[in-house]
């Protein structure tokens, strides 16, 4: 018996492909049954046109073999078969495929799902075992052929004997160690688990042989063993399927049964396409958030097929962060794999389908939007704030997908709006679409700086989330209208009577309001009228573009101490209130007192803001000498 070396350049790949190329050893029995469904292809393709073949699809299976007694895994099918210099060509030199060339030589043979096109993924069984036999008839061949190795060290090919047509894989298992148990794949249950995982979709039957317990005939407490051939694969896709086809409860039982939730899924996004890019896509937006969903180990991406054979759990780059929560799969054809085909090459293809689902994505949601708004609204409570922080991120470069599909609580009747509702209801004369900010929807209604803005009659969204004045600031305007935060310095809503009021009393009071800037230390940058409040006697307003509320969100970072971010402010005194006139009165007679009054009224509005006073201690001490 003559051992034929590999090709020098085909030792170096194998070395490399046994160390290196596959991160997970388990996808040997992936790529095995691959190239058994591609050579029960080649025949099936044969039989549509040659009757002599004698076979119709039902009569075409995988079956695997695991023997533990000898240590072995056999993978056989009943497919084309190899001749003895099919063996040499294909299995003697590394990243030679059959498939590839039979597709090339067949112009129809499009129609035929054929798998693997690189000729590598043989050589993945050296991962687990530490010899490998093929046993193969070709059909139409009287004799039969076993190709046998052990690795780098070369192969032979000898004349033997086979009934039928087809190929045996027959793997000898390397010895366990302290950290490798090859046995785990002698097991059922693991065999049985990993054709679930990687090759349920293969269009041809995989069998195994599985051993049953059932109670004794005329017994109540004694079992026998027995063997049953059982399927473990599912076959046919159920994205392959016409929609018409699909019940809404089979959508969710996959999704629950494939994704490990025990809720239905909000909804389900079938998508096909051809073209530029062929594929079919299942998506889900689930009823909750994932455990995991904020943690650093939640992991996006949607499963990756390639004709039904899963080559990815989690492709990130199907995902755009902002729609990170959406569970699902893509099976396609047209992309292109490297030879383990656990990596895609960043290629058009890619691209063109992450677009499309991106589109798919957004399409539903609108349209849940416009159909369901209850379904929408608890969808929104559970990711819109993922949605808010996409149009954040990335300078805003996703405003525009994002801006139709937020929501925000309103001051009309405290519900959510969108945006597009928003601008739908503006008063003729109103230039801004105004937002307050704070803790919850009860606190933002009690600020004193909304008491103008309601007065006019205009509609006031609540920002609660922390993100939420950061992604408007990256939207700048909805329908041309500007975004203006009811804090802000100038609202600009007075009449030209009322401003000239206004600027008469604050000249007038000049020395007074600076006198309580001073007293205040840098604190503000200006002290003056209001003309924004009406019951409440001071406000704080930002000047600048940091908020107030911005200022308190960027110093909750972590690390945010080192480098602490103030936002330029100025304290509004109501002029109509009684407490004005006091001030007054007190710069003329008692400016100790004055400077009491000033402390204790920033630390009033501060309090208002939701933000920490300085020093508590001193504002209780004086608000006692004033009770006493």
């Amino acid at each position: 018996m003559e051992t034929k070396e590999f090709k020098a350049e085909s030792k170096r790949l194998l070395e490399m492909m046994i160390n290196s190329i596959y991160t997970h050893r388990e996808i040997f029995l992936r790529e095995l049954i691959s190239n058994a469904s591609d050579a029960i292809d080649k025949l099936y393709f044969k039989s549509l046109t040659d009757s002599s073949v004698g076979m119709n699809r039902d009569d075409f299976a995988i079956r695997i073999v695991p023997d533990k007694a000898s240590r072995t895994l056999t993978i056989s099918d009943n497919g084309i078969g190899m001749t003895k210099d099919e063996l040499e060509a294909n299995l003697g030199t590394i990243a030679k495929s059959g498939s590839l060339q039979f597709k090339n030589e067949n112009e129809k043979a499009e129609d035929v799902d054929i798998i693997g096109q690189f000729g590598v993924g043989f050589y993945s069984a050296f991962m687990v075992a530490k010899e490998v036999k093929v046993i193969s008839k070709a059909y139409g061949a009287d004799k039969a052929y076993v190709w046998a190795s052990e690795g780098v060290d070369g192969y032979t090919v000898d004349e033997c004997e086979k009934d039928s047509v087809g190929t045996d894989i027959i793997l000898t298992l390397k010895d366990n160690t302290d950290d490798d148990k090859y046995d785990e794949y002698l097991e059922q249950y693991r065999l049985s688990a990993l054709v679930k995982k990687y090759s349920d979709y293969i269009r041809f039957p995989i069998k195994m042989d599985m051993e049953r317990e059932r109670l004794k005939e005329g017994s109540e407490n004694e079992y026998e063993k027995y063997t049953e051939t059982v399927t473990l694969n599912s076959m046919v896709p159920l994205w392959k399927k016409n929609k018409s086809e699909i019940t809404e409860e089979e959508y969710n039982e996959f999704y629950k049964d494939k994704f490990f939730d025990f809720e239905d899924p909000l909804c389900h996004i079938h998508a096909k396409n051809e073209g530029a890019a062929t594929y079919n896509a299942l998506m889900y937006i689930p009823a909750r958030v994932p455990f995991d969903f904020y943690t650093k180990e939640y992991e996006k991406g949607l499963q990756l097929y390639s004709s039904g054979v899963m080559i990815m759990e989690k492709c990130p780059d199907l995902l755009p962060d902002y729609f990170s929560f959406v569970k699902g799969l893509v099976d396609s054809e047209d992309l292109s794999l490297n030879i383990s085909r656990e990596m895609l090459q960043h290629d058009r293809q890619l691209k063109i389908i992450a677009k499309n689902l991106e589109k798919s994505i957004k399409n539903e949601l609108s349209k849940m939007l416009k159909n369901d708004r209850e379904k929408y609204e608890k969808f929104f409570s559970t990711f819109g704030l993922q949605l808010k922080f996409g149009v954040y991120q990335n300078y805003g470069m996703n405003k525009d997908v994002l801006k139709d599909l937020l929501m925000f609580k309103s001051s009309f009747e405290k519900k959510n709006v969108t945006l597009a509702e928003y601008v739908s209801r503006m008063k003729e004369d109103q230039k801004y679409i105004y937002y307050a900010c704070g803790e919850s929807v009860d606190k933002i209604d009690m600020l004193p700086q909304t008491e103008l803005v309601k007065d006019k009659g205009y509609e006031i969204l609540y920002f609660t989330d922390d993100v939420d004045e950061f992604a408007v600031k990256m939207l700048m305007s909805y329908d041309d209208k500007e975004f203006k935060s009811v804090s802000a310095n100038d609202l600009n809503l007075e009449t030209d009577e009322e401003k000239e009021a206004v600027k008469k009393q604050s000249d007038d009071n000049k020395e007074l309001f600076e006198f309580m800037k001073q007293t205040l230390d840098g604190k503000v940058s200006e002290v003056r009228l209001s003309t924004r409040l009406k019951t409440h006697p001071v406000c704080l307003t930002s000047v600048g573009n940091i908020s107030l509320e911005m200022e308190k969100v960027l110093n909750s970072m972590p690390n945010a101490a080192e480098n602490k971010v103030k936002a330029e402010r100025a304290l509004e005194i109501n002029a109509s209130h009684p407490i004005f006139e006091k001030l007054r009165s007190l710069f003329e007679t008692d400016k100790d007192k004055l400077a009491e009054y000033t402390k204790i009224l920033y630390a009033q509005a501060t309090l208002i803001e939701g933000m920490p006073v300085e020093n508590p201690v001193e504002l209780s001490n004086m608000i006692c000498e004033l009770m006493v």
